[in-house]
């Protein structure tokens, strides 16, 4: 069995896992992109897509059955169908260091597997034409550590909105039977609300200090002050709330694909309603195999460790994330 890092309660917790963010805030710019990478030979991967109007790319080639098992990066990233563009330029880098699917004898024969989820935020900086390309994806790809991911408006969460709210970049995870690790990342830019009625976090809703501190000394907004912010946001096509859940166990791909789909209870709990028309509600389900497979007993502990963790990713992000644009975060309305 793996040693493990003191848990810092994020993505990286997870053997294995990279997570680099590049974002721009001035000059019209409010956008980023994220990159989730795995070892060197790639992690076992699917996806669940639920939301009703989702921009992908390489999903297909993730439903069990397909030709490859393994993904060598995985693409979160700002400006719609034009934010596809940047996991361009993570595949031509990880290309160039001969990471890839092998289609060729020759060692530079690779094909590296980039799937790759965009959310809305254009024009969220002021100009409608600064949407990540290339250059951005390449920029987040270089900036990948295994240390703490950096939560809040940063990455993909740059230009990220949710409930009328500023949105952002959460992470948390969870050890499963002393063996186990189960963590997300998540990018919080949904139609629904993250805020309940009482103006509490839906996320808080069963935290604990001892289950997640954070959370748990979560403070609690106005709804009047809710309201009025919500009721100046024009209802459009402008959401989507995108994860990576990841396990340092070893899983089949069908299991990927369970994995994510679990995953997508914590999305449901923590943003309401969630998955609608409007939203693209994408989770890549990934397994790294530094540990050993569980039984069914225990991949439904995973399974649960996963919603659980996806819930309180989106809490972590909301309380993380700070005021940008003309978006107001819920910390600064809890101030006001």
């Amino acid at each position: 069995m793996t040693s493990r890092r003191p848990r810092s309660g994020t993505l990286t917790d997870v053997a294995g896992m990279r997570v680099g963010h590049h974002e721009r805030t001035t000059g019209g710019w409010l956008s980023g992109t994220t990159v989730v990478l795995g070892p060197r030979d790639g992690v076992v991967a699917s996806v669940d897509v639920r939301g009703g109007a989702p921009g992908t790319r390489e999903t297909d080639l993730l439903r069990p059955g397909t030709l490859v098992e393994r993904v060598h990066a995985i693409v979160l990233t700002g400006g719609s169908a034009y934010g596809l563009a940047a996991a361009s330029g993570v595949t031509d880098a990880l290309g160039a260091d001969g990471i890839g699917f092998a289609v060729d004898a020759d060692p530079g024969g690779v094909v590296p597997i980039v799937p790759a989820a965009v959310l809305y935020d254009l024009g969220r900086g002021g100009d409608f034409t600064c949407r990540p390309g290339p250059a951005e994806g390449l920029a987040a790809l270089r900036a990948a550590s295994d240390g703490p991911v950096r939560q809040g408006t940063v990455g993909a969460g740059t230009g990220a909105r949710a409930g009328g709210l500023k949105g952002g970049v959460g992470s948390a995870s969870q050890v499963v039977a002393d063996t186990w690790t189960v963590a997300a990342l998540v990018v919080v830019n949904a139609a629904g609300s993250p805020v309940a009625p009482d103006g509490t976090l839906y996320a808080a809703a069963y935290a604990t200090e001892q289950t997640d501190e954070v959370l748990a000394q979560a403070p609690r907004v106005d709804p009047g002050g809710l309201a009025a912010i919500q009721a100046a946001v024009i209802a459009a096509a402008t959401n989507t709330t995108l994860a990576v859940v990841a396990t340092d166990a070893t899983l089949t791909k069908a299991q990927c694909a369970r994995l994510a789909m679990v995953g997508q209870d914590g999305i449901a709990r923590a943003v309401r309603p969630a998955h609608l028309t409007v939203d693209g509600d994408t989770i890549f389900g990934l397994g790294t195999a530094f540990e050993p497979a569980p039984d069914n007993q225990m991949i439904n502990a995973l399974l649960a460790a996963a919603a659980d963790c996806v819930e309180r990713a989106i809490g972590h992000g909301m309380l993380a994330a700070t005021s940008a644009g003309t978006l107001v975060s819920f910390r600064d309305l809890a101030a006001r």
